[in-house]
This record gives structure tokens, sequence and C-alpha cells, in this order.
């Protein structure tokens, strides 16, 4: 049986989700180029992947207790192989998620406190004089993991900052012009504290660009934050969660949600999100097509968690503004610009309509 939609997945599209009927129309094509699931003993369908993903988020959510959304949210980055930018003010649970995600996803994972003093070779890693071979070995740094936690990103200087920038886009490091691959899946959670500013260093916006989706946690609900006060003697905490899929299912995964349906129409939608954009007249940058294909890779991602084997406009509006809000440059002052994207955002979803599917490829459903 399918997860239900949350509240939140209906109150971002702002409309109604689209009937079943609708629904169809957007599928009609899937048996025309059906879902190939990975071949071998890992491989899953939609349904499957949507029973593993609800897995891993129970998991996720026993650690960080009223944030259903933002679990689901981080889990599409990491299983549509993008890195997520966690940005909140301090206590809100930030490092909590990312340590959570690592351990229920069963991958090899790394964390780094992010200083000014942080040399760039931490991370990458460095040749180093063997005292018995008198020859230089490669020690690898802090990025050789599947899932790397750099915690207060913006605290690192802005060259170890850029040291980051070939392993999120490329999955490999270069030293001293030899090149090292990363492991595969290779994913980027960094948390930032946006409203302290003294001793650190903004993102630039390539870096900024390369992360798929900026999260806002925020603080807990009454009803959760009674639960967590009720349960701090002898709660749920990260050392305690167990491993809910091995690293071979999660790369199944990976691979599921690259062959999830998406309608033509659909990709013609995004590229037309990403052009207005462009031409706003608040926005200096627009969305980069580096954006846009992370997009259609978390709009698959968000379908299959929802156990769907296609993409329909309500999946590409939920995402539209954890993907693009932090990659805007808009005119104003750096003090208003996140708000400001905020209402960009908006007023770009407003502005473009959602396509139709025309009623005579129901047929082919």
């Amino acid at each position: 049986m399918a997860a239900p939609l949350s509240r939140k997945y209906n109150s971002a599209i702002g409309n109604p989700p689209i009937s079943i009927q609708a629904a169809a129309m957007y599928a009609c094509v899937v048996a025309e180029a059906p879902c190939a699931p990975p071949r071998g003993d890992a491989a899953v369908d939609a349904a499957e992947f949507g029973r593993l993903f609800s897995s891993v988020h129970a998991r996720v959510c026993r650690v960080l207790r009223g944030k259903d959304d933002e679990v689901r949210l981080a889990l599409v980055c990491a299983f549509s192989e993008g890195h997520l930018l966690i940005e909140d003010v301090p206590g809100v649970g930030k490092t909590t998620l990312a340590k959570a995600m690592a351990r229920s996803l069963g991958l090899r994972w790394h964390r780094v406190q992010c200083t000014p003093d942080l040399l760039p070779s931490d991370l990458t890693g460095s040749n180093v004089l063997d005292l018995v071979t008198h020859e230089l070995k490669f020690r690898p740094g802090a990025v050789f993991a599947n899932i790397v936690l750099a915690d207060e990103i913006n605290r690192a200087s802005p060259k170890t900052q850029a040291a980051l920038l070939e392993a999120m886009e490329e999955r490999q490091v270069t030293v001293d012009h030899t090149t090292h691959p990363l492991s595969e899946p290779f994913l980027v959670i960094a948390t930032q504290n946006p409203a302290e500013r003294e001793g650190t260093f903004p993102l630039p916006t390539s870096e900024l660009d390369r992360f798929l989706l900026r999260l806002h946690i925020g603080y807990p609900d009454k009803a959760s934050a009674v639960e967590i006060l009720k349960d701090q003697p002898s709660g749920s905490h990260v050392e305690e969660l167990d491993i809910a899929i091995p690293a071979e299912q999660v790369k199944a995964m990976v691979q599921l949600s690259r062959s999830v349906h998406v309608a033509h129409a659909l990709q013609g939608y995004m590229v037309d999100l990403a052009e207005a954009t462009r031409t706003h007249p608040s926005v200096l940058t627009g969305l980069s097509q580096r954006a846009v294909l992370g997009l259609q890779r978390a709009a698959r991602c968000l379908a299959a968690s929802y156990w769907r084997d296609y993409v329909t406009p309500d999946d590409i509006k939920y995402l539209f503004g954890p993907i693009s809000e932090h990659r805007l440059v808009t005119s104003r002052s750096l003090f208003s610009s996140q708000q400001n994207a905020k209402e960009v955002v908006e007023e770009v979803l407003a502005s473009v309509p959602v396509p139709v599917p025309q009623a005579t490829r129901a047929s082919h459903a």
C-alpha cells in the first residue's frame, strides 16, 4: 500500500494534489518505457523502494521527533546522489539528522568539525613520506567515505571550502597531479548556522550550486517537544540506531530511482521553471542546468518514496523551493536575500502553468 502524502507535501504545492485520473495521464507512457530495476540479488522495484525508504525514514524519525517531512527530504537527497546543506539555528538537530542518516543507511561515514585552521589536505588527503620505503604514499583524507558530515562548514576558510568542489561534482580528488576516485555512493552533508556571522566565511555560489537541497529543520511543535523531554533519560540515541538497509541495497535503490518515469511535458515544465528564475526582474543569477538535472533526479526519488514509478507535477512543485532558494542570487541586500529568494520561488510557481497531458494519451495507460 502506498505511503500517504504528508500535510506539508499537500500545502507546499499550493493546490490540491492531482486526481488519480490526471496521475494516470502522466503515467500513461510508463508501459512504453517501463522502469528497469537493477539486475542482481539487490534489485528492487518501485514498491520495494517505498518499503525500504519507509524503513529508513522511521528509524531516523526516532531520534528527530516531529520532523517527518524534513527527514523525507534529506533521504530523497541521499538517494538522488545529491549533497545536502542543513541550515538552521543551533540546537535543533542538524548534526543529529546527519549522523542518524549515516548510521541507518549502513554506509561508511566521516565527521569533520570545520574550523578556520582546517587545511584542504585534511579533507582531500596528502602524500606523506614512508620512513621504511622512503617513498611518498597517499594518505586519504576525510572525503574518502560514503557520507561526509561537514559540521559548521561556513567556519572553514575559503580555500578549505574550495577543496570540496572537485569531490562534490566529480566524485574524485586530485593530489600532486594524481586523481583518486571516491566511494560510491558519495554524499556531503554540511551544516551551518545562518544567524552567526562572526568567524564565518559565506559559501561561494559555485559551492552552493553543488548542494542539491537546502533544508531548514526548525523547532519542534509542542507535542514533539514534550515527547523529547519524556524520553530524555532513556530515549532513542543516534548510537543505538541499527542499520535499516545494507550498502548493496542503497546502491540498488539509487539505480532504481534513476529509472522512474518523467513525462516529456514535465521535463519541459522543469525547464520553464528554471527559465522563469533567469528572467525574473529580482534575480541576478537564476537556476543552472545542474539544478534542473538535480530537480529531475530528486522528483524521481520522491515519487519512488511514495511507491510510484512516475513523477507528477506535485513532486516538482514540492521540491522546487528546497532546490532553488539557496541558488538564487537576488538584487536585494545579503541580509534579506533568503526571504526574497523564497518570494521569487512562490512567484515563479504561480506564473508558470502546469502542463496538462493530452486526454488522448490516457488510452495508452
